[in-house]
């Protein structure tokens, strides 16, 4: 994890996918909380980790999609550049793939009914991000990439809800 945090800024400059590389680094944190609490990371594991990730480039490309012009002007690589005119088809994409994975992993973990609220409810949000940045004017893609802070917190509280749930039903 810490080397590919070390490599993320550096790949601005020979990929266009830099984006991933920091998804990467920051889900490596999962597979090595499975290993810190004596578990083999497991389907459930890869699940959280691909979620992550996806989560991580949708907002990331969205961050990227504030400064592409100044980007393309001085030569700096992004999935927002790579993406082009389809940066917020494959955004939503995404933001969906998380939370179909988010959904599997809480079927697995068997917290999906209480859970499945929170999904709903970032379903709303990313639908929220969409509209808000169909325009792509770095006002609003800022936005969207700050916004996300509201996902993470509302996935957080259902899995929370959930686990606190699990022992009344």
């Amino acid at each position: 994890a810490l080397g590919l945090a070390t490599l993320y800024p550096f790949t601005k400059r020979f990929t266009y996918m830099p984006q991933f590389v920091l998804g990467a680094a920051f889900s490596w944190a999962i597979p090595m909380a499975y290993v810190a609490q004596g578990k083999t990371p497991d389907l459930s594991c890869w699940l959280l980790y691909a979620a992550n990730l996806s989560w991580t480039v949708a907002y990331d490309t969205q961050y990227a999609m504030t400064d592409r012009a100044d980007d393309l002007k001085i030569g700096v690589k992004s999935t927002a550049i790579l993406f082009g005119k389809y940066d917020l088809a494959i955004i939503l994409f995404l933001q969906l793939l998380s939370l179909s994975l988010l959904a599997y992993a809480f079927y697995l973990y068997h917290i999906f009914n209480i859970a499945s609220l929170g999904l709903l409810l970032s379903l709303g949000l990313f639908i929220y991000q969409f509209y808000r940045t169909r325009d792509r004017q770095p006002s609003n893609t800022f936005w969207a990439f700050r916004h996300n802070r509201w996902v993470g917190l509302i996935i957080w509280l259902a899995i929370i809800l959930a686990y606190s749930f699990e022992h009344f039903i």
